[in-house]
């Protein structure tokens, strides 16, 4: 039923519960987890006066960190899983469907962080988002703290 999860990460581990729930779920549906961390595009600072080539080179660096933090996440998380890790970068809510839909993924699980107030209003809810365009099943999950 569920043979690929995705699981959209920040890559802390303030979400470790979340984490180990899709280990164990992976586990128990002989199911494979594909990690996704997505970069943030930058094309939201293109309004500042900053040379043209200064954010394409932003991003890939920062993709090429998130690719290295990326790896070690996977191999401290998910050793011995068929578990993969990808880094994108663009805007998360789509980028985390487009990735869904690309990679055949049957179940998103993903943690929810509880914005409120006014950091909702300027962030808005990936998870909401997420939940309203994809194609497939979505689990969310609330990080114990």
């Amino acid at each position: 039923m569920f043979r690929t999860i995705l699981y959209p990460v920040d890559l802390s581990d303030d979400d470790a519960g979340v984490t180990q729930m899709v280990r164990e779920l992976a586990r128990t549906l002989g199911a494979r987890v594909v990690t996704l961390y997505v970069a943030p595009s930058m094309i939201q600072y293109e309004i500042f006066d900053l040379p043209t080539a200064s954010l394409p080179q932003l991003v890939g660096d920062i993709v090429s960190g998130a690719q290295k933090v990326m790896a070690e996440f996977v191999a401290k998380h998910f050793a011995g899983s068929d578990a993969e890790g990808v880094v994108v970068s663009g805007d998360a809510a789509e980028e985390i469907v487009r990735q869904a839909e690309a990679h055949g993924a049957e179940l998103i699980v993903m943690a929810t962080h509880g914005r409120r107030g006014l950091n909702r209003l300027l962030f808005g809810s990936v998870a909401e988002k997420v939940v309203k365009t994809a194609p497939v099943p979505v689990l969310t999950v609330r990080p114990t703290r």
